[in-house]
């Protein structure tokens, strides 16, 4: 008795020091992971003093959390250092993989948007890498975008491509049109075979075949191969193209054709109330913005960044047994109020209120899959398209025929440049104006030139080429999950208080940790179809009533 006294005895002990072993390890990660909130939310506010949005924050400047980001990043290191993965539960061994992914994506200091790298000059020099290049492109394209000169004056590259659509006279949308020809030039030269871009394109192409593309990242994440997805794109624009047979525009008419909706709503809108618009709609979604505590910066200035985007000030996470919320920051630039300027802000704080209603643990209150990202951003902001919506909360309304036209010309292009991109990925040999060329001729009915490079207008496109894919098959994305809201919870577009909670229930609270294609497959029912999508673009020929 004494001896099987001893030995359950023995055995217990082991017991305990295996629990307390096990606390001890959970213990480890958990304190790791306190440290990496830490370093991601000094890099977040270290990216948003040099996006220009304040100074200091929280009592600090740039430097002293630059100098944060550093110890932290450190400290974080050597936690990991020291956990094995050998005594990691399944969800810890998950989380510490996260960690040391994210600790080698920083670099050692915070990524700051105003590189010396990224001047027009080094874009020509041959012996670039391809990060290297890219880095130029972007900041030459930042440095000419906010300044493209136009009848004795300057404007960003975001008020031009406004005006191309309210620009009543054909000369001067042509005349406009071509203020955009240095940013054409500073990317793609004169379309020589060592143009900036085409260097580029071949150096991504390479890349991409080694390690896979944006495009083959999307591809997944909605549930098919490259291919099927280049048909996607293809019968898409394809549909467009049955719908707007009646047209054939120059490419400096293409927007001032879709942009009748603009026009007719633009005595209704001001630059002042956008954002009071914007916020009235999401409290009618469910969801308050103030509250939220996010923060914009849509003041034009000539250092700015030449696209909008919306990124994480600090990252949620508990403390103190209490949940301590997301802020997220919001940056375009609006010189003047209109819908697309409407629809571009609703669609920036669709991510705000994305990223704000991640509830999970610090290695995962991080954004999904980019296609996703962008993909959700425009299920509230395609309602701005909708007469009803217009009716409610602008007091006016185009008819549905220009909306749908406004909507679903600009998605067109989106469409465009995902094929374009996935093409040049293909076959980076090709000449990609006379790519652009084709696409744009045969499905959006835009007259030939081949000797401009008048796809270059969007960074995204030198910043990582093959990510334009996450607008254009976002779209497929987007059309899906609005259907998909609409038969469990009812119409939104002129607000559903249910919207909110029930998709940050069922769609955003985790973060990163689910797999996308696994959470589409399972929010929708069924794998992702452009059905959908295809549906709306034919409301542009069904019979005006």
């Amino acid at each position: 008795m004494a001896k099987r006294l001893g030995l359950i005895f023995v055995i217990a002990c082991l017991v305990v020091h295996a629990l307390l072993g096990s606390f001890a390890v959970a213990g480890a990660v958990a304190d790791a992971e306190t440290v990496y909130a830490d370093v991601n939310d000094a890099n977040s506010v270290v990216g948003a003093i040099d996006s220009g949005l304040f100074k200091s924050y929280r009592g600090k400047d740039r430097a002293a959390w630059d100098q944060e980001f550093r110890d932290k990043r450190t400290d974080l290191k050597a936690r990991l250092a020291t956990i094995s993965e050998r005594s990691l539960s399944k969800s810890d061994a998950k989380v510490v993989a996260v960690l040391r992914a994210k600790l080698k994506s920083f670099s050692d200091t915070p990524q700051s948007e105003g590189s010396e790298s990224g001047r027009c000059e080094n874009s020509n020099r041959k012996d670039l890498a391809a990060a290297a290049l890219s880095s130029a492109l972007v900041g030459c394209f930042t440095e000419i975008a906010n300044s493209l000169s136009f009848e004795n004056g300057r404007l960003d590259r975001a008020s031009a491509l406004t005006q191309l659509h309210e620009i009543d006279e054909p000369e001067r949308r042509k005349a406009l049109f071509y203020a955009f020809a240095p940013l054409w030039q500073a990317v793609n030269g004169a379309d020589e075979a060592d143009s900036p871009y085409r260097r580029l394109i071949a150096m991504a192409a390479i890349d991409a075949r080694a390690k896979g593309s944006p495009i083959d990242a999307a591809a997944r994440t909605v549930g098919v191969t490259s291919a099927e997805l280049e048909r996607w794109l293809e019968q898409i624009l394809e549909a467009w193209s049955v719908a707007t047979s009646d047209e054939r525009v120059e490419p400096w008419d293409y927007r001032y054709t879709a942009g009748a909706a603009d026009r007719a709503l633009a005595a209704t809108i001001s630059r002042e109330p956008l954002l009071s618009i914007d916020h009235r709609f999401y409290r009618d979604l469910g969801v308050d913005l103030a509250a939220l505590g996010v923060l914009y910066d849509l003041e034009p200035r000539p250092d700015k960044s030449s696209v909008a985007y919306t990124d994480f000030l600090i990252h949620g996470r508990k403390a103190n047994g209490r949940w301590q919320p997301t802020i997220a920051r919001v940056l375009a630039s609006y010189r003047s109020g209109n819908l697309g300027s409407l629809n571009e802000l609703v669609h920036e704080n669709g991510h705000a209120v994305h990223i704000s209603a991640i509830r999970n643990r610090p290695a995962y209150v991080d954004w999904n899959d980019d296609l996703f990202v962008e993909a959700f951003a425009d299920v509230s902001s395609w309602s701005v398209y909708e007469p009803a919506w217009q009716r409610r909360y602008l007091g006016a309304e185009a008819s549905e025929q220009a909306s749908l036209r406004a909507l679903y010309g600009s998605v067109m292009l989106d469409v465009a440049w995902a094929l374009f991109e996935s093409r040049m990925l293909h076959d980076p040999a090709a000449d990609p104006n006379a790519l652009w060329t084709e696409i744009t001729s045969k499905y959006l009915h835009i007259v030939p030139h081949p000797e401009l490079s008048w796809w270059a207008v969007r960074v995204q496109l030198v910043d990582l080429p093959g990510y334009m894919v996450n607008y254009g098959l976002g779209a497929v994305v987007t059309a899906d999950i609005r259907q998909r809201v609409r038969e469990k919870i009812g119409a939104f577009d002129t607000g559903n208080r249910r919207w909110y909670p029930w998709l940050s229930e069922n769609l955003l609270r985790f973060g990163s940790e689910r797999d996308t294609p696994a959470l589409l497959r399972k929010f929708l029912g069924r794998p992702v179809s452009p059905d959908a999508l295809l549906i709306q673009i034919r409301r542009l020929s069904a019979p005006k009533s």
